[in-house]
């Protein structure tokens, strides 16, 4: 979507979203051969995402770096507009990362290098690279290749 991609902080080649998908764009910066499938949300309204290279995120996928001032005694949390500087942390997604369908990935949270997060996954600790995650919390269900497979991919890939 060539009509809205120059509203990001930073947008590489090849990247491909749909008009409907809701993105905070100054706030996000985008690298080469990115796929984001349809109804995604990206929001980082004081904070930051940066998505490496060839990334692949599957449908309805929400990523917040944000979150509410919930501290505040005799407030409606609905009225405090104040945040709090913990409540809004940037958010990494490494190069050759999939995120399945309907993931939800939260603050300060990075998806390292090479990792998959599984279908309706809830993301809210950063996940080691070439991991495989899934389940509300994520946690690691596997490896995506032997330390032995991971030497041979990044030389194959030219990866230092």
């Amino acid at each position: 979507m060539y009509l809205f991609s120059h509203r990001f902080c930073a947008c590489g080649n090849n990247v491909i979203f749909h008009p409907f998908d809701l993105f905070s764009y100054s706030t996000i910066s985008i690298n080469d051969d990115v796929y984001i499938g349809p109804g995604a949300k990206f929001s980082a309204s004081e904070s930051s995402i940066t998505i490496g290279n060839k990334v692949m995120f599957g449908p309805n996928v929400t990523i917040m770096g944000g979150d509410h001032n919930i501290s505040v005694v005799g407030c409606y949390m609905y009225d405090v507009k104040e945040k709090l500087p913990e409540n809004d942390l940037p958010i990494v997604i490494e190069d050759d990362v999939w995120v399945g369908c309907n993931v939800v990935i939260l603050k300060g949270v990075t998806i390292g290098r090479g990792a998959v997060v599984a279908a309706g996954s809830v993301v809210i600790k950063s996940v080691e690279p070439y991991s495989i995650v899934g389940g509300v919390p994520a946690k690691k269900i596997s490896q995506r290749f032997t330390d032995a497979e991971i030497i041979e991919h990044e030389k194959i890939l030219g990866i230092n």
